[in-house]
């Protein structure tokens, strides 16, 4: 028997039942019959009668084709397994396919960003002249999106993990001015492009409608833990036996470095809400690369991050994704494409605001704290992502182009693990301001971190994480802009 004709005769016996019981009357010769469950893909369960009629007998059922025939559910899980890997292989090569030609012309704007504004853009001209194929386009790439936003915090952990080689030679004193202007800086800039949002649209007068529910990708079972853990494991013991099995160090340490990262995330995300306040899933990731390169006897993972091609790290391998990671932001921007029209009047304002007014108040703030002018000059652009952020201080003269780079993940490294707690203070709610909120102050890694639970802000995360690090490198590049700057630091 069919799920649909199951369906029909549950509706059928449940009208009569509860609409007289008394007088029901069941088939003769066969009692009363318990209710039927049934089971599936697709299938949903059958609740007949009172609870105490109910029965624990199931029916299994089958996927069913487009004429009916049976799927064999290995059959689908190849299929899906397969539409995975094209999808997310076409995001990966259209990235390097960017890169390759941006640095063959000489172009300094991050490619991604590129890409991603393509994508979007030919999203929205197929939505106007033929809906149905631009629907088919976010279909097939919708295990792709759902594979990155899964992982979305990971491929932005190298950073932190290799961050205290990066800050080892900044003075104690000038590194707590730092974190101070950070924290404070942060909490400022967050507050700044919320309300703003929220002003600009009481001006406006937009009406606030719901966002397009966005599906959230599935927790992390026991399998998978157990396998990264037999990864790990495995990997390890080679790499202390055979330091040099896979070729160069790097390379052999490379799997046991990725596993450890992703068991630290992986065993950070199932841990208790209360618990992820006081150690985020993040944190877990840094921990536990940093601890297993310790245990192995690399101090903070000489091997993670190479930057090299022909000798990677497990760092470089998660980083390769941030490309595609952004050209993938299309897609949720697409999905809430009406909501992105109908509020760009607050998405750009935000943008604006926000940018200029974290510039000023970081120069500003840095000089009344007496903070080196040098240093001051190193930390402007820390809301703005690391790519654009490096292309804002070349700008200026005396730059610490590494110290640029450590604030910026800094700055997403508290917006990952307090964005939420402090948006419910602020009583930022509707999707919309919390994304735009996010992303003014705390990038790419806040975005991350945000998406994960409330999928719903990722669109708007998206376009203004990318616009504001646009305008703040359009402004930056004034030199009426840059003078002034320079004349606040002092």
């Amino acid at each position: 028997m069919s799920v649909a004709r199951l369906d029909k005769t549950a509706m059928k016996i449940s009208a009569d039942f509860n609409g007289n019981p008394a007088s029901h009357k069941w088939p003769q010769g066969r009692g009363i019959q318990t209710p039927i469950r049934a089971t599936g893909a697709g299938s949903r369960f059958l609740q007949v009668g009172h609870d105490e009629l109910r029965s624990h007998r199931r029916v299994p059922t089958k996927p069913m084709g487009a004429k009916g025939e049976n799927i064999p559910v290995r059959f689908q899980s190849v299929f899906g397994i397969m539409h995975l890997i094209i999808s997310l292989g076409i995001i990966l090569v259209m990235d390097k396919f960017l890169k390759r030609a941006f640095v063959a012309a000489a172009i300094k704007f991050p490619s991604a960003l590129f890409g991603m504004f393509c994508i979007f853009s030919i999203l929205m001209i197929l939505d106007s002249v033929v809906p149905s194929t631009a629907m088919s386009l976010v279909n097939f790439f919708e295990p792709a999106n759902m594979f990155i936003q899964r992982w979305l915090p990971l491929f932005y952990v190298p950073s932190l993990v290799v961050l205290p080689l990066t800050v080892k030679d900044i003075p104690a004193a000038s590194g707590i001015k730092i974190l101070f202007i950070l924290v404070g800086g942060w909490l400022a800039s967050l507050s700044v492009a919320g309300y703003t949002a929220i002003a600009v649209r009481k001006i406006v007068k937009t009406e606030t409608v719901s966002a397009e529910p966005m599906p959230k990708p599935s927790p992390f079972s026991q399998i998978e833990l157990w396998a990264w853990t037999g990864i790990f494991v495995s990997s390890f013991v080679l790499a202390v036996l055979y330091p040099t099995a896979l070729g160069t160090n790097a390379k052999t340490c490379l799997p046991f470095l990725l596993a450890a990262t992703v068991l630290g995330y992986m065993v950070g995300s199932r841990w208790q809400s209360d618990a992820k306040k006081a150690l985020h899933p993040i944190i877990c990731c840094i921990l536990s690369a940093d601890l297993s390169a310790l245990a192995y006897g690399m101090f903070y993972a000489g091997y993670y991050l190479t930057k090299l091609s022909y000798n990677p790290g497990a760092g470089d391998i998660l980083m390769g994704f941030l490309g595609s990671v952004i050209i993938s932001f299309a897609f949720s921007m697409f999905k809430q494409r009406k909501l992105v029209k109908k509020h760009a009047s607050e998405i750009f304002s935000s943008v604006v605001i926000s940018t200029i007014f974290s510039l000023y108040s970081t120069a500003l703030v840095g000089r009344l704290i007496g903070l080196e002018p040098a240093l001051t000059i190193s930390i402007l652009p820390r809301c703005i992502t690391v790519a654009l952020a490096l292309s804002v201080v070349s700008f200026f003269e005396g730059a610490n182009a590494s110290l640029t780079a450590a604030v910026v993940v800094l700055t997403g490294l508290i917006g990952a693990n307090f964005v939420q707690a402090m948006l419910n203070k602020l009583r930022l709610n509707d999707p919309i301001v919390r994304g735009i909120a996010t992303a003014s102050s705390s990038h790419g890694l806040g975005t991350a971190a945000l998406s994960v639970k409330e999928p719903e802000a990722l669109p708007f995360c998206a376009i203004t994480y990318a616009l504001t690090g646009i305008f703040g490198s359009l402004i930056c590049s004034v030199p009426a802009v840059r003078q002034s700057l320079v004349l606040v630091v002092g």
